[in-house]
């Protein structure tokens, strides 16, 4: 019997619709460093069904839109009009990150900031339609600290 986790494999893997799957491959190596672990094609040659990159040791798994295994409808995050995930990554240099995905074609949602919780933070938004946020721990903060940051917030707005 196999194992119910695939060796090497984390438990839990996103799965991101792109379109053109093809160019998001590319894009993610460019931006992100991503290695192509492997890619299936469509029974077209064109499209592709299931290709799993890797950054760093952060498995993912991205495909085209198949609208026509998932009842006519499209599912990517630029035929929904984006998406309300966004993809977590603890990073080195978190300005240096943000730059080279930019330079790669990302647009800067929200610019690196040293942000309350102790993080260096920023999101940007992949060609796909995909958030990323990127972080660089900073400093330590308690919950205190940051319950109190927040309450503060709350109070100025």
């Amino acid at each position: 019997m196999s194992a119910p986790v695939p060796a090497g494999r984390p438990g839990f893997i996103p799965h991101l619709v792109c379109d053109p799957c093809p160019e998001a491959i590319e894009f993610y190596k460019k931006a992100f460093g991503a290695t192509e672990m492997f890619r299936l094609h469509a029974a077209d040659g064109e499209k592709i069904m299931h290709c799993e990159l890797v950054i760093g040791d952060a498995h993912f798994f991205i495909a085209d839109d198949f609208p026509e295994y998932c009842d006519g409808k499209l599912q990517s995050p630029k035929a929904l009009g984006g998406s309300p995930v966004t993809i977590h990554r603890y990073v080195e240099d978190v300005d240096a990150a943000m730059q080279q995905a930019e330079e790669a074609g990302a647009t800067v949602r929200m610019p690196a900031t040293d942000m309350f919780w102790g993080d260096r933070y920023g999101v940007v938004v992949d060609p796909f339609g995909h958030n990323w946020s990127l972080a660089t721990p900073q400093r330590q903060v308690s919950p205190e600290e940051i319950k109190a940051a927040v309450q503060q917030m709350a109070e100025e707005n």
